[in-house]
This record gives C-alpha cells, structure tokens and sequence, in this order.
C-alpha cells in the first residue's frame, strides 16, 4: 500500500549502462505503491545531461526521491535542487561537492580495475570538425569489473549493450550540490571493481548522509534488488507526509 502523498521515485543510470539495469527493482517499487520514472541518461556531458533530468523531474506532479546509480549520483548531485526533489538516493554513486569534478574525486584515491579496461573512440559533434571522444569499458574485461555476482549471461549482454560516457564529462565541475539541502542516503557497493568502494564512503561521510555498504559489484540493482529497494522505500517513508 502506497503512503500518504508517496513521491514518484525516478531512478537515474551512470555511464556504460542504460536504464534496463533497474530491471530488477523496478516490480519492487511499483508493489509498493510507487510511481517510478526511469530515463534515459544522454551521458554526453555533466551539465547537459544533469540539466536533461533536471527538466524531466519538473514535469513530474508531485515530490520526487531522486535516486542515481554511478555517474547518476553525479546527475542527481546537480538536478536534485529542483524545487520538487525531497530526497537523494545514491547507489554505488559519486556524491560530488560545489565546483568538484568526477576526475578531483576520483584523483584523491587509488584508481580501480576500471582505469585499464577502457576503450576511447571518437564520435561526431554536430555543429564542429573536432570529434567528441567516447569512453566505454572493454567487452571482456566487464563481466568482472561492473557484474561480478550478476548472472554471466545477462553480465555478457550488458557488456555490447553499454552506453558510453562523453570523455567530456569527467572535467566538469558541479555548480551545486543538492545533498547540502535535500536529505540524501547512500550505498558503498563493498566489492566494487568500478568505482573505488573509498570513493563512494568518502562521498557519503562528506555529505553528513545516512549510508550502508553492500557486498556487492557495482551493478548493486541487478546482484541485490531488495537492500536497493529498502533503502529507497527508506527514503521514501522518511521524507513522507
């Protein structure tokens, strides 16, 4: 049964993924009564894409509980001010400060697995002569770097289905952090081979939000639904009427 005045959760993806990888929550969210929203992601640049979200969050009626997987929590770091946010759910996520880069907070720690698997190629920018450059994980080296306790099959599906991430947005710096004024949770994927598990903690000690750590790959979503899915509805009935 869904509560008083519930919000629609809109569930952001990161980098070399797409929002199918909340394939496994989504049931979940909808039997308890909620109304999710599950976009897709440009992942072109920072900006643009927080911006993107940002104007999907606007035209939902009603409150919001933001949540971003990875590079999202980047996303919802940025388009979490939006005036109908109420909380900030962060998965395996970047929490980045005012003017901080994906880049500035990697670079204040030991790099991970993902560092020598990735692929750059370079594609078209409408308007100019000088390609963009997009930035992908090796096929054979995903399986264990991103979905290390996902099932192998759907794991090798999702490593030819990714959806790379624009070089550009690694130098971007936030504007603003909406973790400042909005209430926020975390989840430290424990066993993360994609983002530094410290990353993450460091993250979301900075921020002052409530956060618990999961032994788990980075696709926390797929390998353990129901901790995503408790932690979501945590944030929901915490911030509800």
């Amino acid at each position: 049964m869904s509560l008083p005045d519930s919000p629609t959760v809109v569930l952001v993806h990161g980098a070399f993924a797409d929002a199918s990888t909340f394939a496994r929550i989504i049931p979940g969210l909808t039997a308890r009564g909620l109304d999710v929203v599950a976009p897709a992601v440009p992942n072109r640049s920072l900006i643009g894409d927080s911006a993107y979200i940002a104007s999907v969050v606007r035209q939902i009626p009603g409150p919001v509980v933001l949540v971003g997987h990875s590079y999202g929590g980047a996303v919802i770091t940025i388009a979490g001010v939006e005036n109908n946010v109420r909380a900030l759910v962060y998965l395996a996520g970047y929490a980045l400060e005012e003017g901080e880069s994906l880049g500035e907070l990697q670079g204040g720690f030991p790099d991970s697995d993902l560092s020598g698997a990735l692929v750059y190629t370079p594609f078209p920018v409408e308007g100019s002569t000088t390609p963009g450059t997009d930035v992908s994980v090796r096929t054979d080296a995903f399986p264990a770097i991103f979905a290390a306790d996902v099932d192998p099959h759907l794991a090798s599906v999702l490593a030819v289905s990714q959806r790379p991430l624009a070089a550009q947005a690694f130098g971007e710096k936030a504007p603003v952090a909406a973790w400042k004024t909005k209430p926020s949770w975390g989840l430290v994927a424990a066993a993360d081979h994609t983002i530094n598990p410290e990353v993450e903690r460091f993250g979301y000690q900075r921020a002052g939000m409530t956060f618990v750590e999961v032994d788990s790959s980075h696709l926390v979503m797929l390998a353990h639904p129901e901790r995503v899915i408790e932690l979501i509805e945590e944030a929901v009935r915490a911030t509800s009427a």
